[in-house]
This record gives C-alpha cells, sequence and structure tokens, in this order.
C-alpha cells in the first residue's frame, strides 16, 4: 500500500524550502485503528508527509532526473495529534549535507500549532529507477494547481 500524503503544494524554492498540506479525512484506513473511537493522524505518517515533501522538492528542483528516500530519522518531537477535518500545514527546508545524504527540517502544524518537528537524513536517487519522471512532473503540476482543469473547477 502506498499513501500519498502531500495533498498540495503552496510554496516553494528550488534547493531551500518548500510548502504544502495535507487533509486528513475520516475515510482514511489508517484512523481505522488508530485508535478505535480516537482517530488520530499516526506521528510516522506526519514524518512520513514530510519526507514526501522533501522528494518533491527534491524532484521539482532537478526536473524529476531524482528523488529522495527517506534514510535517516535524526531527530523528531511530537506537540499534539492531527485529528479528521485538519489540514495540516507542512514545510521543510535543506539543511546542508553530511556523509552523502540531503539533511531537513521540517514541521507539520494545525492552524498554527506545531504536531511534529523532524530532522531528518534522505538519499537522492535517480527517479526513474522508481517512478515514471513524466507521470511525477504532471502528479507536481496538479499540485501546484498548474494543470489545465476545466473552468468550472477553478
Amino acid at each position: 500500500m502506498r499513501y500519498l500524503l502531500v495533498d498540495r503544494v503552496t510554496g516553494w524554492e528550488a534547493g531551500r524550502f518548500m510548502e504544502g498540506v495535507k487533509n486528513v479525512t475520516l475515510s482514511e484506513d489508517f484512523l481505522e485503528h488508530h485508535f478505535p473511537r480516537f482517530p488520530v493522524m499516526p506521528g510516522s505518517l506526519l514524518v512520513e508527509a514530510l519526507a514526501q515533501l522533501a522528494g518533491w522538492l527534491e524532484g521539482a528542483g532537478t526536473g524529476f532526473k531524482s528523488w529522495l528516500l527517506l534514510e535517516r530519522v535524526r531527530s523528531v518531537k511530537y506537540y499534539g495529534f492531527a485529528l479528521p477535518g485538519d489540514q495540516v500545514a507542512l514545510r521543510v527546508e535543506a539543511a546542508g549535507e553530511e556523509e552523502g545524504l540531503r539533511l531537513f527540517k521540517g514541521v507539520a502544524a494545525v492552524e498554527g500549532k506545531r504536531r511534529a518537528v523532524a530532522d531528518f537524513a534522505a538519499r537522492a536517487v535517480a527517479l526513474a529507477d522508481y517512478e515514471d519522471p513524466e507521470e511525477q512532473r504532471a502528479r507536481f503540476r496538479v499540485l501546484r494547481r498548474e494543470a489545465p482543469f476545466p473552468e468550472a473547477m477553478q
């Protein structure tokens, strides 16, 4: 199973940062058991959303030649829950390189209040080894609302 945890990219600067959002909906299957009668988005998926956003930063910044694979979570702190109906604001910032890995600092917040803060490292890989670069480019246009949509949907 694959979770796509970035619903929209709201801003970015190649090689520096990317911002986006994740909309938490009650219909997401991970909420069924986490936790029964108190559904919350698992903290590990907040970190994964940040890692995916870093992947989009890498992909978009390299013309979709490379992508990132999460290799190491250096630190993570949780400050509260992301609940159904919440829109989680995501932000990742490039924080240098170490031992051939790209370093990032990420924050996931709901209504301006932190839910998770993570420092993590990822390895750059050739995107074509994992995904069709043109499909990822098209998906990024949708995430940025750059894709041609019928006027009724805009």
